[in-house]
């Protein structure tokens, strides 16, 4: 009878152990998925209103395609037409995003619809021209030249065009695909709905489009490379020694984490927070400046934070933008999507069509000119191509590089931007080559063969333009 007794009592304990550690584990599940639903919903909410709304998608492809993943696919979406938002819930939680005419898509944190758009200023006028009646580069009227070398290789790529966007045979979904070869379309081809009036997203391109900004900031000598930012809440510690071109060059040494699969530090600025720049400028110092290479989103949204500092107001900056960058290059549309602040968000959120990706993309292939006017200052390409000390010749600053044969079929001297899912500008200076792909194409399934869709059109150029 005593072991008997024993026996039960030590059950007993045993199933109060068991259900306390099933508890334990419940609760803890359950904090973590809450933690997640402000990504959860908030990246359906934006991505899912910025597609309808800047883009003129319809949102049941959105869903199918580009929101059909992990949890995110088990949002319930409700795009308001009307006043122009969505809204997207997951279980308990709802996040919404907001659309405001010339502003894009600023996802609702701690302000309300009403508020955002209050907060909306004048925006300055578009310029009162045709772009279809203004010859290429600065308008979209192409007259292409008539020699047999031009009409070879627009024929040629026409058939990589066609197997790429239409048979897929590179793999992943392209929405649209463009080529310049010395300076001029030789093809251009889309697909899922989209045309060359379409805005598309950059994702991690527009961290290029902030190289630009700061370069031309740097000319006009309102920022520094060697000086750094001077950021009250980096003067108490070793963050004050961080210079403008250890962010650029993704080398600050501040603490991030870049996976997108889980409750990561990019996922939070971009879905949660209210001032991205000021979320990834507060983490603490991991290595000294300069010394360690890893990617960083909140980087350049702490770039963009410091060039916005130098205005008076947020109008000032974009028009700033507008006029030193966008217009010059006859980029007359675009969206900066900003955060909750009121800065655009460098890292991600930029939508232009794809002749605008293009023509950035000569912008850097003309080292800097465009148009016959000069954007960029003296020297700025070549800063911009120079490898960050330690990444293995991968990264310059805010533009990857083929120093390290990434794409082992194309030449070393090629750089490029790249985005989320697929988003690609490559500039070629020695085949005279820029490369524009939009679409989605998620990792690690269905992702495009860029290396040999390169191969592919590099060897057209050389069969054709060097024989």
């Amino acid at each position: 009878m005593y072991f008997y007794h024993m026996k039960k009592s030590f059950l007993s304990r045993l199933w109060k152990i068991l259900l306390a550690l099933l508890a334990a584990a419940i609760i803890g599940g359950g904090i973590y998925l809450n933690s997640l639903m402000c990504i959860i919903t908030g990246y359906a909410a934006k991505n899912l209103c910025s597609a309808v709304f800047v883009s003129g998608r319809e949102a049941a492809d959105v869903e199918a395609l580009d929101l059909n993943f992990s949890f995110i696919k088990f949002n319930r979406n409700k795009v308001d037409y009307e006043n122009k938002s969505v809204s997207s819930r997951f279980l308990w939680h709802k996040s919404t995003a907001v659309y405001r005419d010339g502003y894009g898509v600023t996802l609702l944190r701690g302000k309300k619809a009403d508020e955002l758009r209050a907060d909306a200023f004048p925006l300055p006028p578009e310029p009162a021209c045709n772009p279809d009646t203004i010859g290429w580069p600065l308008g979209n009227r192409i007259d292409e030249p008539a020699c047999p070398e031009y009409e070879a290789l627009k024929d040629a790529l026409e058939d990589i065009s066609i197997a790429f966007v239409d048979e897929k045979s590179y793999g992943g979904t392209p929405f649209a695909f463009l080529v310049l070869h010395k300076g001029l379309p030789v093809t251009e081809r889309y697909g899922y709905g989209c045309n060359e009036d379409t805005q598309l997203l950059s994702w991690s391109m527009a961290k290029s489009f902030v190289n630009a900004i700061t370069g031309i900031m740097v000319s006009d000598g309102l920022v520094d490379l060697d000086t750094p930012p001077d950021f009250a809440e980096w003067q108490g510690d070793a963050r004050k020694d961080i210079t403008l071109n250890n962010l650029l060059q993704m080398q600050s040494g501040l603490e991030w984490n870049e996976n997108y699969g889980n409750r990561s530090d990019v996922n939070l600025m971009l879905h949660r927070e209210q001032d991205m720049g000021l979320f990834a400028l507060d983490k603490p110092l991991t290595h000294e400046p300069g010394t360690h290479w890893y990617y960083s989103s909140g980087t350049t949204n702490i770039v963009m934070r410091y060039l916005r500092s130098k205005f008076s107001s947020d109008a000032e900056f974009y028009a700033y933008i507008r006029s030193k960058l966008f217009l010059p290059l006859g980029i007359r549309n675009a969206h900066f999507e900003t955060d909750i602040s009121g800065v655009p968000v460098g890292s991600s959120y930029l939508y232009v069509t794809t002749r605008d990706f293009a023509r950035f993309g000569q912008l850097y292939l003309s080292n800097g000119t465009f148009a016959g006017e000069r954007i960029l200052p003296e020297g700025w390409v070549n800063y911009t191509v120079s490898p960050a000390s330690d990444s293995e010749g991968g990264y310059g600053a805010f533009f990857w590089l083929n120093h390290n044969d990434s794409h082992p079929d194309a030449p070393k001297d090629m750089f490029f931007c790249t985005g989320h899912d697929g988003q690609q500008i490559f500039i070629i200076p020695s085949h005279d080559l820029v490369v524009v792909i939009l679409g989605y194409s998620p990792k690690p399934d269905g992702v495009i063969d860029f290396n040999r869709l390169l191969k592919d059109i590099i060897t057209e150029e050389e069969l054709i333009v060097r024989n």
